[in-house]
C-alpha cells in the first residue's frame, strides 16, 4: 500500500492503473509473453517518471518500461512488477528545420514524427511497418532498423541526444544536439539497445533528412540472391548512393502471400526464385522534377539501369511503379511479413545478421542441416538484402525447436554474424546469449548492470543471461 500511494502521489490517482485496467498493457502484441503487472505507472513528465522509480526503487520493487508494446522478444513482461507506460510522454517538445534535429519524447509514435517532419520539408527516416503504433522510446530501447538502415543507418545512428531517468531517480541530461562530442564515455549508445536495463528513455534529439521529392520504386524478378546483390551495387553506383530499400522475399513468401492475402496480388505471373523490392529517393530537382513529357528523371535511371541489367542477365523481369497507389501496393507486400510468418505454429522465429556475402551461404547451410535432421521443415524469410538482416522462420515438422534455433545459431556464428539484428533480445534471445556471447562481453555488460542498477529492479531478467 505505502508503494501504491507513492505512486498515486507521484503520477497521480487515475495514471495507476491495477486489475482489470491494467491487464491489457500485459499481453504483448505476439501473444506469446503475457504477464500480471502490479501496476501500470503513466507519468506525463520525466519529472513523474523519476518520481515512479524512486517510489519502486525504495520498495525495491521492479519497474518494466513500455510504449508501444510492438516489440517481438518479450522485453515487456513484468509479472509482479510496476509497469512504466510512457504513452502519456507524446510531446514533440521542438522540431528545428534549420539544424534537421526532431526533438520528441519516448511516447511519440513513430508516424507522428514522420508527419512532423514531412510539414517542412523534411524526413524521419525510421521506418518499419508498425510505425503507426511503435513509440519512439521503444526504437531507442531495442535500436530498432527497419527498411532504411541501407541509407541512413539504425536508430542509433539516427539519434543525437539522449534524456535518461536512471535507476535511482536521477535524471541524466545527455540532451545534446550536436554531432560530435568527443567529451569522455559515449554514455548515449550505452542506453540505446539496452531495453531498459540500465535507464529509461525520456527523450531524444534525433536527426532529419531532407524529404525526398520523388521515389523511384520496382520490383524485380531475379534468379538468386548474389544475382540481386549484384543489382544493388550497380543500382548503387547509378543512383549515387540513393537506394533507401532492398527488400528480398523468396518465392515461399510470395506463395503464401497470394494465399492469405489473395487481395495484395502478385507482380509476376510466375513467381520467381527471389523477388526483390527496390526504392530510389530524390531530393535533387534535377533528379525530381519532372520534365516536359512528365517523365520523372530518377524514374527513368532506375529504368535505363534495370534494362541495362536485364540484358545482362540478372535481372529477369521488373514492374516500375507508376502510381503512389501501385508503390504502396508495393510495400504492403513487404510489410504483411510479420502477419505471414506468425500465421501458423509451432515455429522458430530468427532475427539474424549476416555479411552481405554471406546470405545465400547462410540459406544454404541451414536447408543442408534441416535436410538431415528434419527434412519435413517448412522456412520462410524475408531479408534487408542491403544491410544482410534476415528474418528467418523454420516451422518443424518431427524436429526439436531447441535443436532448430542452434543450428541457426551455428550457421550464423560460423559465417561471422550476429543473432540478434534489430528486434533486441529480451526474454526469448537470453538464452542465446549465453551459448553465443563472447564471455567477456557478458562480464563487462553484468559490471555496467551492477553499477547503473545496483539493486537489479530495471526491466530484470531480459538481455543479460545469469552468470
Amino acid at each position: 500500500m505505502a508503494l501504491m500511494e507513492r505512486l498515486a502521489t507521484a503520477v497521480g490517482p487515475a495514471q495507476v492503473l491495477t486489475g482489470a485496467d491494467a491487464a491489457a498493457y500485459g499481453r504483448d502484441w505476439t501473444g506469446a509473453y503475457v504477464s500480471r503487472p502490479l501496476a501500470v505507472v503513466r507519468p506525463g513528465s520525466t519529472a513523474e517518471v523519476a518520481a515512479a522509480v524512486r517510489a519502486a526503487a525504495a520498495a525495491r520493487v521492479p519497474v518494466v518500461p513500455v510504449g508501444g508494446n510492438t516489440g517481438l522478444v518479450g522485453g515487456t513482461m513484468a509479472e509482479g512488477a510496476v509497469m512504466l507506460s510512457l504513452e502519456r510522454m507524446n510531446r514533440i517538445r521542438a522540431l528545428k528545420p534549420g539544424p534537421r534535429v526532431v526533438v520528441a519524447e519516448a511516447g511519440v509514435v513513430l508516424q507522428r514524427i514522420h508527419e512532423a517532419a514531412a510539414a517542412e520539408g523534411l524526413y524521419f527516416p525510421l521506418w518499419f511497418g508498425a510505425r503507426g503504433s511503435a513509440m519512439l522510446g521503444g526504437a531507442l530501447a531495442t535500436n530498432a532498423g527497419g527498411s532504411n538502415v541501407l541509407r541512413y543507418g539504425s536508430t542509433r545512428g539516427l539519434c543525437l541526444g539522449l534524456e535518461v531517468v536512471l535507476a535511482d531517480g536521477r535524471v541524466l541530461d545527455l540532451m545534446r544536439e550536436v554531432h560530435k562530442d568527443n567529451a569522455g564515455y559515449d554514455l548515449r549508445d550505452l542506453f540505446i539497445g539496452s531495453e531498459g536495463t540500465l535507464g529509461i528513455v525520456t527523450a531524444a534529439a534525433m536527426r532529419l533528412v531532407p524529404l525526398p521529392a520523388a521515389h523511384a520504386t520496382a520490383t524485380l524478378a531475379v534468379r538468386s540472391v548474389p544475382d540481386a546483390l549484384t543489382v544493388l551495387n550497380r543500382l548503387q553506383v547509378e543512383t549515387g548512393g540513393a537506394v533507401e530499400a532492398f527488400e528480398a522475399m523468396p518465392a515461399s513468401y510470395l506463395r503464401k502471400l497470394a494465399r492469405l492475402h489473395p487481395d495484395l496480388g502478385l507482380p509476376f505471373a510466375a513467381v520467381p526464385e527471389v523477388t526483390v523490392l527496390v526504392e530510389v529517393g530524390a531530393t535533387a530537382p534535377r533528379d525530381a522534377a519532372p520534365g516536359p513529357d512528365g517523365a520523372v528523371p530518377v524514374v527513368g535511371r532506375l529504368e535505363e539501369t534495370l534494362a541495362a541489367l536485364m540484358d545482362a542477365g540478372h535481372v529477369l523481369d521488373a514492374v516500375v511503379a507508376r502510381t503512389e497507389a501501385q508503390r504502396r501496393a508495393m510495400w504492403a507486400r513487404r510489410e504483411a511479413a510479420a502477419e505471414i510468418t506468425f500465421d501458423r505454429t509451432p515455429y522458430v522465429d530468427t532475427d539474424v545478421a549476416v555479411p552481405l556475402d554471406a546470405v545465400q551461404p547462410f540459406l544454404d547451410a541451414v536447408a543442408a542441416r534441416l535436410a538431415q535432421y528434419d527434412p519435413g521443415a517448412v522456412t520462410l524469410w524475408v531479408c534487408h538484402l542491403g544491410d544482410g538482416n534476415l528474418h528467418f522462420t523454420v516451422y518443424p515438422d518431427r524436429g526439436d525447436p531447441s535443436a532448430i534455433l542452434e543450428a541457426i545459431e551455428d550457421a550464423v556464428a560460423a559465417l561471422g554474424g550476429s543473432f540478434s539484428a534489430e528486434h533486441g533480445v529480451g526474454l526469448s534471445k537470453r538464452a542465446t546469449m549465453a551459448r553465443r556471447k563472447d564471455p567477456v562481453a557478458l562480464q563487462v555488460m553484468r559490471a555496467l548492470k551492477a553499477a547503473l542498477d545496483p539493486q537489479g529492479t530495471l526491466n530484470p531478467g531480459k538481455v543479460i543471461p545469469d552468470a
